[in-house]
């Protein structure tokens, strides 16, 4: 296998301007030589989730077939059209087999990771579906990458420009009203500057219309289903019950559609569900800290590590505390910046493996050593 990758020192050429070659000889020697080889796997399942069906299915479906697998994507039950035209599309692009979607129910997916005509299974979804994929693929030992949901925090420092970030802080929790894995859910802010920031955000939230898709001034539209619809609705009257304090939002008014207001709760106790749980969903807990090494043991305490984000004046000051965050990816004044040339994924139980990068690439091959006697 040959992989083209783009260098991105300069920005001279959209060309590819490295060719490397995954053949390495491990010894060339009088008596013997050894080469080390990576090889397609074979037949790659990729199981894609419904909040961006379309995007995450083409993380997975251009790395399969680089590394010369065939590959069959199954969509959620509650996006299957989308993925099912972008089949229809590429029918004759193709030889019969190589790209294959098959849509269906619940009871499909573990048909595809248990079935031994699958040497690779790519899943992205919740932490608690992902356990049951390693289960049933474990009974033939294939392998498997696991991109999983996260309780990923941003961190606000005290130096930092509230009227320069608010905007950029908002949407990384609730674009596609919160239904983003890597989404800001936990808001840590340090206390010189939560005030103004918690203004900041409520304020913005007031510019910010939810509702019909349809409507050229809508910014954020419905929960994607009825089961992540409830489970939000859940979380926000679990919030009321407790009396804890909201900045906006935090009533629901049922029968309209899966409609949640941005909800932004004002620094709830660490324990709470809303810190603790991911929400998926519009709500926001916004938290007060004092001490940098308190809230960073705080972020690091979660089960999961996928992403995060610190915020600051001092990037390299900032870049100091991400290398202490246990996180797949930390982005710096910044959020959701991926390509497909830098490799991601989750620590702890947001997964294991890599999409993206030549590492992203490499997971969908094995390797074989053929080592030849001169002697």
């Amino acid at each position: 296998l040959k992989f083209h990758l783009v260098d991105h020192a300069t920005n001279s050429s959209p060309a590819p301007r490295i060719v490397r070659d995954v053949t390495v000889v491990v010894e060339d020697s009088r008596d013997r030589k050894v080469e080390t080889r990576r090889v397609p796997l074979g037949v790659a399942a990729a199981i894609v989730p419904w909040n961006y069906p379309i995007s995450i299915a083409f993380l997975k479906i251009p790395a399969a077939l680089l590394t010369g697998n065939c590959v069959v994507v199954k969509p959620s039950p509650y996006t299957p059209l989308t993925t099912l035209k972008i089949g229809e599309l590429s029918r004759d692009l193709f030889p019969a087999g190589v790209l294959s979607v098959l849509s269906g129910g619940d009871e499909l997916g573990p048909w595809i990771t248990e079935h031994p005509g699958f040497a690779k299974i790519s899943f992205t979804g919740s932490s608690a579906t992902g356990r049951r994929v390693v289960q049933s693929a474990s009974h033939t030992l294939k392998r498997v990458t696991l991109e999983l949901g996260g309780n990923d925090a941003a961190i606000v420092l005290a130096d930092v420009n509230v009227h320069a970030v608010a905007e950029k802080i908002f949407w990384s929790a609730f674009t596609n009203a919160g239904q983003v894995c890597m989404a800001t859910k936990r808001l840590y802010v340090h206390e010189s500057v939560y005030d103004e920031l918690a203004f900041a955000l409520a304020e913005y939230a007031k510019t910010v219309k939810v509702g019909d898709g349809f409507e050229p001034e809508t910014k954020i539209g419905p929960i994607q289903n009825r089961a992540q619809y409830d489970r939000v609705c859940r979380l926000i009257h679990d919030i009321a019950e407790r009396g804890e304090r909201v900045l906006i939002g935090g009533n629901v008014v049922p029968g309209a559609g899966y409609f949640v207001p941005v909800t932004i709760v004002d620094n709830p106790p660490e324990e709470s569900p809303v810190v603790q749980e991911e929400a998926f969903g519009p709500v926001l807990p916004m938290l007060k800290f004092s001490d940098l090494d308190d809230v960073i043991a705080k972020v690091n305490a979660s089960p999961y590590g996928l992403a995060g984000s610190v915020w600051s004046s001092d990037a390299d000051a900032a870049a100091l505390i991400a290398s202490r965050i246990h996180s797949g990816t930390v982005w710096i004044n910044d959020w959701l910046y991926i390509t497909p040339f830098t490799p991601f994924g989750g620590r702890k139980q947001s997964g294991y493996g890599v999409e993206c990068g030549l590492e992203g690439l490499l997971e969908y091959t094995g390797t074989q050593t053929v080592a030849i006697n001169r002697s």
